[in-house]
């Protein structure tokens, strides 16, 4: 039996591990995230105590470890904050460097971070039989965003995300894919195919960070931006001095109790479901 917390950071949903005697495998990882199957989430983070701080290990439902979620992080400090370790601001380390959060209120945190090193890179590939233009970047993760002028209910993203997330144009680790569409220079919408979760997802940290740069690198937003998620929440980015930027929004523990033998079942998906989708 293993003691799992389950949290949600504006729709991205993730289970936890506090201080686990020892980390759970890739198999272990991917049976506890299946939807439908076992508990599900779109990743795994742990959680240890360390000086200064906690450190945090976040794993995509495929069961490998990911530099960086930053909805995870937010989740992962509201953890810390929940469990007594913290109280209103916690320094996390990351595989992508050290993340300040702090506690916005009860069911919001806040992370600090750094802008991105390097401005978004325009490249155009083809996929689909059709050329898509959007704009390369690294937010602790690789990301491409993409401009959809009309409303993001048009979006094939399971579709096109899949042909994009995994075109040789971004290399053997692939990428994340965005669709973004600016209603105004203060509010962005976003869905986002994830790379690791192999499906669309309600909400991406790192997306909308992404988003937000590719949107201030073209003049089509300015700080403080509102970002509409596939979940319905709203994130907000913006500002600080020194060159950093804050995301902010919803992060809540919504479960806890011990995941039971029954959670590891994994049997094969039928042969007339896609490899690797998810039984919803």
């Amino acid at each position: 039996m293993s003691r799992f917390y389950k949290l949600s950071g504006s729709g991205n949903d993730f289970l936890a591990l506090a201080e686990p005697a020892q980390p759970p495998g890739p198999e272990t990882i991917r049976a506890w995230c299946r939807r439908g199957v076992s508990l599900g989430g779109d990743g795994l983070f742990l959680l240890r105590r360390a000086e200064g701080g906690v450190v945090m290990e976040y794993f995509n439902s495929d069961g490998y470890l990911a530099d960086l979620c930053l909805n995870g992080t937010r989740c992962a400090a509201q953890l810390a904050f929940h469990l007594g370790w913290a109280e209103g601001s916690v320094r996390l380390r990351t595989g992508a460097g050290e993340v300040f959060a702090r506690r916005v209120d009860e069911s919001r945190v806040a992370v600090e971070l750094p802008v991105p090193a390097e401005p978004p890179q325009e490249m155009t590939v083809e996929a689909g039989g059709a050329l898509w233009t959007g704009y390369q970047l690294l937010v602790g993760v690789p990301h491409f965003v993409v401009l959809w002028a009309s409303g993001l209910e048009t979006v094939p993203v399971r579709e096109l995300g899949a042909l994009l997330r995994r075109h040789p144009a971004f290399g053997p680790p692939g990428t994340n894919v965005n669709f973004v569409r600016f209603p105004s220079q203060d509010r962005m919408e976003i869905r986002t195919y994830e790379r690791g979760v192999e499906d669309e997802t309600l909400s991406c940290g790192s997306g909308v960070l992404a988003g937000s740069a590719v949107g201030i690198f073209l003049g089509r937003a300015r700080f403080p931006l509102h970002v509409t998620t596939q979940g319905g929440f709203e994130l907000e980015v913006t500002d600080l001095p020194g060159w950093r930027w804050s995301l902010a929004g919803d992060a809540r523990v919504v479960a806890e109790g011990e995941l039971l033998a029954g959670a590891l079942a994994s049997p094969a998906p039928p042969p007339w479901a896609a490899a690797g989708a998810p039984l919803a």
